[in-house]
């Protein structure tokens, strides 16, 4: 299926779409919706930009600095990112000239960590993204803003994705009721000021519909936990996997080969026969290297527990099929929402003038959306 995917609200943005890319046209958006807005008044900007990620694509002129490096998927990465770190710089210049940067913090931040055979990078983390392992969950970013009482420093503590909602309400002077059991925290002193996390554990995932463990069990799990079943939690220092948590290799970065997965074999690791449980204590030991679930069984009953508990608070996963329903094809040639109620498709007749007019702009949106007889890629050379 394909389909046309770049929304302006709810609908399809067609006369956006002029081969601008999308990492300086979301930019140029940001930039025009800042100088029209009053900066004596309260905005939230959710620029989720594309890069960096696969296809690896990039304007030309973002390879200049990177003909050194060998590996193509690793230059045209590269590429990508300095197109990002520019754009980055001219949100922040926009704010500064419109009047809105004293007032204002910047959150930059990532879903998952990097794929090695696309570009990326998470040495010397373990695993890649997809996974459980460290090199999977821990993401980069960071926090700019005039606001922050120590500038410059790292924060080590534990800091969730979830944490930034109830931080940035709590930064607007915004109300949550008490009623509501968030799973985040307000991590604001702690990013600010050097406090310790009020957050003290981390769910990375529990997924019961991932293809099971073989040698997985509720006996390997001490009968509190089915070690088959694919999770990760961490508490504290410590870290706990069970099931299959990924694909296991350290890889060293790829910027001066392209050689292929031979030229890592010193970092492969083959995980043990039947095993199925893993301890680390992340702050001694964050590239996973030194696995202590024999040595401490008390603590892995403990996180056993607490991912029992996180268990009993799920809903069931609904993890519907296919439906050639939503092919774009029958919705205008957009990707969108297609799904429609009983009641809905029970509409009265129209008349014949109603239905030519229906037809006819039916018709000028296909020849706009064109037929997509096939989904391509763009290629932009190097």
């Amino acid at each position: 299926m394909c389909g046309y995917d770049l929304y302006e609200n709810d609908s399809a943005a067609w006369d956006s779409d002029n081969g601008i890319y999308s990492t300086q046209m979301y930019t140029q958006r940001v930039q025009q919706i800042l100088a029209s807005h009053d900066p004596r008044k309260p905005i939230f900007l959710y620029i989720a930009y594309q890069a960096v990620h696969s296809p690896l694509q990039a304007p030309g002129k973002y390879f200049e600095h990177y003909r050194s490096i060998v590996n193509i998927n690793r230059r045209r990465y590269a590429a990508m990112l300095s197109c990002l770190d520019e754009a980055i710089n001219n949100v922040t210049l926009a704010l500064q000239r419109y009047g809105f940067y004293d007032n204002s913090i910047i959150v930059y931040s990532s879903d998952n960590g990097g794929q090695p055979t696309a570009g990326g990078s998470n040495w010397p983390l373990r695993g890649s993204k997809g996974t459980y392992w460290e090199g999977g969950v821990r993401a980069v970013g960071f926090v700019h803003s005039p606001l922050l009482k120590n500038k410059g420093t790292v924060c080590k503590e534990l800091v969730h994705i979830t944490d930034w909602y109830p931080t940035l309400i709590s930064l607007a002077e915004g109300q949550i009721d008490e009623d509501i059991q968030l799973d985040g925290y307000d991590v604001w002193e702690t990013i600010s000021e050097g406090l310790r996390s009020p957050r003290v554990d981390i769910l990375h995932n529990i997924d019961p519909i991932y293809t099971k463990a073989k040698n997985g069990s509720w006996a390997a799990g001490y009968g509190i936990w089915n070690t088959a079943i694919q999770s990760a939690i961490r508490v504290q220092h410590w870290k706990l996997l069970t099931g299959n948590p990924g694909y296991s290799d350290w890889v060293p970065p790829q910027s001066f080969s392209n050689l292929g997965p031979n030229r890592w074999h010193n970092e492969r690791i083959t995980l043990s026969t039947g095993k199925t449980v893993w301890l680390f204590n992340i702050t001694a030991d964050p590239y996973e290297r030194v696995d202590l679930s024999s040595r401490y069984p008390g603590i892995v009953k403990q996180l056993l527990r607490r991912l029992s508990q996180f268990n009993k608070t799920a809903v069931p996963v609904r993890y519907p099929p296919k439906d050639p329903r939503s092919n774009p094809r029958l919705n205008g040639g957009v990707w969108g929402p297609w799904y429609k109620e009983e009641n809905q498709r029970k509409r009265p007749r129209k008349n014949k003038a109603e239905k030519k007019q229906k037809k006819s702009k039916k018709k000028k949106q296909q020849q706009k959306a064109g037929s997509f007889p096939t989904c391509q890629r763009a290629v932009i050379p190097a």
